[in-house]
């Protein structure tokens, strides 16, 4: 290591830090939690669609209690799969802060869709609202993690 050039060692140090990134691009939530996070958002939308407002409620708190007791647990794992485990620091402690959001978002977009489809016309709007939020839940939840942790830096 005594005669290591300046170059070689920014090469050294730029490959490690590739890794590390590599390694944090790595850490998210199963995709069987997505399509988990999908069926409870799917029925959330039948039962706000259907369902009396005391049963809406209970769901609805039901879900948030569920999905967040999952996801905490989950992401204090800090793995995707069983091949790893990374330290926080290589997660990225803003990990539960990019999911907290990603749902707000998720809720909004529910929102704006059913109020679309009902001055559309069509009937039992919250209902195709939550069809269609869980299909990118299921489908583009491992993805959008993904890149609402590299724009958050998370």
């Amino acid at each position: 290591m005594d005669n290591t050039a300046p170059d070689q060692a920014r090469a050294a140090l730029d490959a490690a830090a590739s890794a590390q990134r590599r390694v944090a691009d790595e850490v998210g939530l199963p995709r069987g939690y997505w399509w988990a996070m999908a069926a409870g958002w799917l029925v959330l939308g039948v039962i706000g669609g259907v369902g009396p407002a005391w049963l809406i409620t209970v769901a609805t708190l039901a879900f948030g209690m569920g999905h967040s007791a999952l996801a905490s647990r989950l992401l204090d794992r800090r793995r995707r799969t069983d091949q790893l485990q990374v330290s926080a620091s290589v997660a990225g402690r803003r990990t539960p802060l990019v999911v907290i959001g990603m749902l707000l978002g998720l809720v909004a977009v529910t929102i704006g869709v059913a109020f679309a489809l009902g001055a559309d016309g069509t009937d039992h709007p919250g209902i195709w609202a939550g069809v269609f939020v869980a299909a990118v839940i299921g489908f583009g939840g491992p993805e959008m993690l993904r890149v609402l942790r590299r724009w958050a830096r998370a």
